[in-house]
């Protein structure tokens, strides 16, 4: 059991999520009948019209001592990277398809807000990528950077170093820098490995990559990765951040990844067992063994 230290909270939601009126009630409900002070983002306020006060993300952190996100991972991810820097906790409530990070069912929000703010839960901190362009910063990324060639269909030529160590050149559809957290998200779908949260790496996954032996390689956490784009076609590249910001890289231009100075601060319920998410999520172990 915790301290409680959760007096104040912020409420995210993915307005045209299915059910999303529904669970947004039954959190209200639970907070109001607690006596806890809430407040919402704009966009939140601006879709359901609530009768609460309404701040910029950038602020929450002055309003709120835990934001409850509600709706699917992306909303998580999204609203996440406005308040890493604050060091905000997030907790998670799944209206999305997968829900990796959003882990408490809908149907238990209620109960499991109480149990959270009365003490009981898990807290991670979850490892954060900064990208940078030619040393000016592109952002933060949760789960991972990703560098394409601007056509969908075009290969990208590019060279990676690591803590200024030449690793290799590579001619690939493209290359996903993942953490721990970005590990079961585009990353697993080009064929990279599972990370635990806790493990401190993270992972180079190229995307169908020209050379079958360019597979994907686990770095250390604190590596400094630098990507150089050839385009020799003249196209350069474009970089994207949790799937959201993008921005091209002329040819030749340089991506750093580094870590960033703050982690996620995401908080579970009681009892919350990562494995069990795989198995759940992924349809682990549904025929078992005859005994």
């Amino acid at each position: 059991m915790n301290a409680a230290p959760f007096r104040r909270c912020g409420l995210v939601v993915k307005a045209d999520a299915r059910g999303a009126p529904t669970t947004l009630k039954a959190v209200l409900d639970c907070l109001q009948a607690r006596g806890t002070p809430v407040v919402t983002d704009l966009d939140t306020q601006a879709a359901f019209t609530l009768d609460l006060p309404a701040v910029s993300l950038a602020d929450f952190a002055e309003h709120c001592d835990l934001m409850i996100v509600v709706g699917g991972d992306g909303t998580l991810l999204r609203a996440s990277r406005r308040v890493i820097a604050d060091g905000l906790p997030v907790l998670g409530i799944n209206l999305g398809r997968l829900g990796f990070m959003v882990d408490i069912a809908p149907d238990a929000a209620a109960a499991t807000l109480h149990e959270v703010l009365d003490g009981a839960y898990v807290e991670e901190r979850r490892g954060v990528l900064e990208a940078f362009r030619d040393e000016e910063s592109l952002g933060l990324a949760i789960n991972d950077v990703v560098l394409r060639h601007p056509e969908p269909v075009s290969m990208l030529e590019f060279a990676t170093t690591t803590d200024a160590r030449f690793i290799s050149h590579h001619r690939a559809d493209g290359l996903i820098i993942a953490t721990p957290t970005g590990s079961t998200a585009y990353a697993l779908s080009a064929g990279g490995p599972m990370l635990h949260p806790a493990s401190d790496s993270v992972a180079l996954v190229p995307i169908c990559p020209h050379t079958l032996s360019d597979r994907p390689l686990i770095l250390p956490a604190s590596a400094q990765i630098e990507v150089r784009i050839a385009g020799r076609d003249g196209r350069g590249a474009m970089a994207t951040l949790d799937g959201h910001s993008t921005v091209a890289i002329a040819p030749g231009g340089l991506v750093q990844v580094r870590p960033a100075t703050t982690p996620l601060r995401l908080i579970h319920p009681a009892g919350y067992d990562w494995y069990a998410i795989l198995r759940g999520k992924l349809n682990w172990g549904r025929d078992k063994p005859a005994e």
